[in-house]
């Protein structure tokens, strides 16, 4: 048996002269939920239709459980598929909605049926098994739209947007009910979105898109922790971006001057004095600290230049330096007037370094 359930071998998909996909590789483990994660014209839904034959590349190979299905038809390939737009049928209730797959296929009346119910009981849906689409809300939609991927145990589930079409409350209750309900079935399942929230949320893993390319691959945690191109950092949350040169080597640590302020960061092997280096880090990981507090390693004056109340935390716009712009987010229970001084920790260990 494979150890992969899917795997995109070197593949290239133009339009043109625009390059949706180039040269992408991606290996997706049995049973794991692989998130494809970028903007709007990146490559990730092109990637996904390759995965389902709607697009055939130009270019490399689809495996689908060791075998090549490059030139196989969609309707061969053992797929389940959830839309962003639902699409189910007005005319049909929702136990005919979810059994119309099993009815294509040929089962006979008492299979859907028993089939059908055991999908629905699965997403707790069985009570409105006569109910038309129209009577459902959106979330419940969703549900039916998965129950019918899902009704026929298919190898791999795709999912498309699923949740770009409800509310910001629903989606964030219906990404953890898709998450339990896959890893509940223990099947595969490959995940498309541009929202960075529910891609760390839902995912084992998560293949950063941008440009036709995979920047990164990883877990949510090493995504977000351990972005290895700027575009991964900026793109996975909010990051601020230092530019500075390295005057000096210390001991593993590399002092960078940016901004008449001189940062300690870890060097890398290949790091050089008089060499630019890229540092960013999270505004959660800076420490607020009071004007009076002492001088230490990473410890530096600024002034409030705005700030704005988010609810849960506050997110400030700060000067340090010489002109150095940060953003730095607390949660609030302290709060700063515009024009204060105060002092800021940038943490050695959560500096991090990007080579470009």
């Amino acid at each position: 048996m494979p150890d992969y359930m899917i795997e995109l071998r070197n593949i290239t998909k133009r339009y043109g002269d625009i390059v949706a996909n180039a040269n992408v590789d991606l290996s997706i483990r049995r049973g794991e939920l692989m998130t494809l994660l970028g903007p709007s014209g990146c490559g990730k839904t092109t990637a996904l239709r390759c995965i389902t034959g709607q697009i055939t590349p130009d270019e490399g190979q689809v495996f689908i459980d060791g075998v090549d299905v490059t030139n196989v038809p969609t309707h061969r390939r053992e797929l389940g598929m959830v839309f962003q737009n639902f699409a189910l049928f007005p005319h049909m209730t929702v136990h005919d909605n979810v059994g119309f797959p099993l009815m294509i296929r040929g089962l006979s009346q008492d299979q859907r049926g028993e089939m059908v119910m055991d999908t629905l009981r699965l997403i707790h849906m069985e009570t409105y098994a006569e109910h038309y689409p129209r009577q459902l809300s959106g979330g419940q939609q969703q549900r039916v739209g998965l129950a019918r991927a899902l009704v026929y145990r298919p190898k791999v589930l795709l999912l498309d947007e699923p949740l770009s079409n409800l509310d910001a409350k629903l989606r964030e209750e219906m990404r953890f009910e898709i998450r339990e309900l896959i890893s509940r079935l223990g099947i595969t399942a490959v995940y498309v979105t541009h929202d960075q929230a529910e891609a760390l949320a839902i995912a084992d893993r998560v293949a950063v898109m941008n440009e036709g390319r995979i920047e990164q691959i990883g877990t949510p945690d090493e995504i977000y922790e351990c972005p290895q191109s700027k575009f991964v950092a900026d793109f996975i949350g909010l990051s601020n971006f230092l530019q500075g040169q390295v005057i000096s080597l210390e001991g593993g640590l590399a002092v960078v001057e940016m901004g008449g302020v001189r940062l300690m960061v870890p060097a890398e092997a290949e790091t050089q004095v008089g060499q630019g280096l890229l540092v960013f880090i999270r505004p959660n990981d800076i420490d607020l600290l009071p004007a009076d507090h002492e001088e230490a390693e990473n410890v530096f004056g600024a002034v409030v230049d705005k700030l704005t109340y988010l609810g849960d935390k506050i997110d400030y716009r700060l000067t340090v330096g010489e002109g150095l712009p940060l953003r730095v987010q607390t949660d609030g229970k302290v709060r700063l007037e515009v024009g204060a001084e105060v002092k800021v920790r940038l943490p050695e260990p959560h500096c991090r370094v990007i080579i470009e």
